[in-house]
């Protein structure tokens, strides 16, 4: 159970550094991989606001993931870092499944980079990290 805490933890840490990466220098090259796009434009441009609230909740995530897999010592309530889990695990299990239009395994726009990226990595990961979290959550 450590390992997954672990793998699971630094995992969702990292995903937070690249959200404060962002936040001050900006994805590198083509936004296009990165977010959703409707007729070659962005759907969203995300600030450096979202960029960096984004971040603190991928880090209040590992933290909490990490505490519940016995890493971290407990910084609050057995029983808010539980729900908090179960949070974390819905979360990205609900990004994985999608919005049904432009992200998530169930998207009808599929020709885009984002979708490509969407499908092959980003949804997957997702998932991974939704059901190991609801593994860590129901321990």
């Amino acid at each position: 159970m450590t390992v997954l805490a672990w793998s699971l933890g630094l995992v969702i840490a990292a995903l937070g550094v690249v959200h404060i990466a962002w936040a001050f220098v900006g994805p590198r090259g083509d936004v296009s991989s990165f977010v959703p796009e409707r007729d070659g434009a962005p759907l969203f441009r995300p600030g450096r606001g979202a960029s960096l609230g984004v971040a603190l909740l991928l880090l209040t995530a590992a933290a909490l993931v990490l505490q519940k897999g016995g890493v971290l010592p407990l910084l609050g309530p057995a029983p808010v870092v539980v729900l908090g889990n179960w949070t974390v695990a819905t979360v990205f299990t609900a990004r994985a499944i999608g919005e049904f239009h432009y992200l998530g395994f169930f998207k009808r726009v599929r020709d885009t980079r984002f979708a490509f990226w969407d499908t092959r990595l980003f949804s997957p990961l997702c998932l991974a990290l939704g059901i190991g979290t609801a593994i860590i959550a129901s321990r």
